[in-house]
């Protein structure tokens, strides 16, 4: 099965469109029990000037700019950049619907985060949400992020750490999944280890952690969750069916009442 940092499989499958994406972000906006959501959660943590420029590098589908959209001062600029077209085409169409379709604040572009197509001291942030343990060459993309930022930037990287979603696992136990998968970002870069990496390049680092948990009470989104991640879970001749996952999942609702699934996600902030 491919690994999280097969670029090639990221931008052929996994990440062509936002399609998968957007389905694991649904079971979060419908059933995180955190009453601040993730996003504005850490938009807050955004401490910036006035008039920021900012690199927002594995943008995705650019949903975290649509929902704090209200909230972006209005002299900061955002470059929004993905390593899949697919993902920088929709982030535009999203924010283009969410009324910033000729927003000066946003710009859009193709970018690999291991190769950044900036100048030196460009940007006073870069955001990297839940995308640095996708990148093959981990330390020459921190390079690159630290070689873009201006002397006093910062970088905003979000990760999980041990124990994120682990019932997941349990709940697919039946099915023979290759659980492991389950785990690779944490392990290549999360909230334990993560810290730790960042400091070879940036002299100070702080960890803020987001408490959060799911309780899930319909099957169908958990069912588009976990679909989503089948390339990753199961060679296609052992996948189950959509009818055995739902039925799975009914029953063990019906007996729990309501699923619960733990989330361990955090935030360094580099300065």
């Amino acid at each position: 099965m491919p690994s999280i940092t097969d670029q090639s499989f990221l931008l052929d499958s996994q990440y062509r469109d936002s399609s998968n994406l957007d389905a694991r972000i649904a079971v979060h906006q419908l059933f995180s029990t955190n009453p601040v959501g993730w996003y504005r959660w850490y938009f807050d943590h955004l401490r910036l000037p006035p008039a920021a420029v900012i690199l927002d590098i594995g943008c995705g589908p650019g949903r975290f700019w649509c929902d704090q959209l209200q909230c972006i001062p209005p002299d900061w600029r955002i470059t929004l950049a993905d390593l899949s077209p697919g993902m920088v085409t929709q982030a535009e169409a999203n924010l283009r619907a969410a009324g910033a379709g000729d927003d000066p604040r946003f710009r859009f572009q193709t970018a690999d985060a291991q190769t950044l197509p900036f100048a030196d001291n460009a940007f006073d942030a870069v955001l990297a949400n839940h995308m640095l343990y996708h990148v093959p060459d981990l330390p020459r993309a921190l390079a690159e992020i630290r070689r873009v930022l201006r002397p006093a930037g910062r970088l905003f990287a979000a990760t999980n750490g041990a124990g994120h979603m682990q019932e997941l696992g349990d709940l697919l136990a039946p099915f023979s999944s290759n659980r492991s998968a389950l785990l690779a970002p944490e392990r290549r870069f999360g909230l334990e280890n993560g810290g730790q990496q960042l400091a070879r390049v940036f002299a100070h680092v702080e960890r803020y952690d987001y408490k959060d948990s799911l309780e899930i009470s319909e099957v169908a989104p958990l069912v588009a969750y976990v679909l989503s991640t089948r390339n990753m879970l199961w060679t296609a001749s052992a996948e189950p069916s959509v009818e055995a996952l739902t039925q799975h999942f009914e029953t063990v609702l019906a007996r729990d009442g309501v699923i619960h699934i733990s989330k361990a996600s955090g935030l360094f902030v580099t300065a």
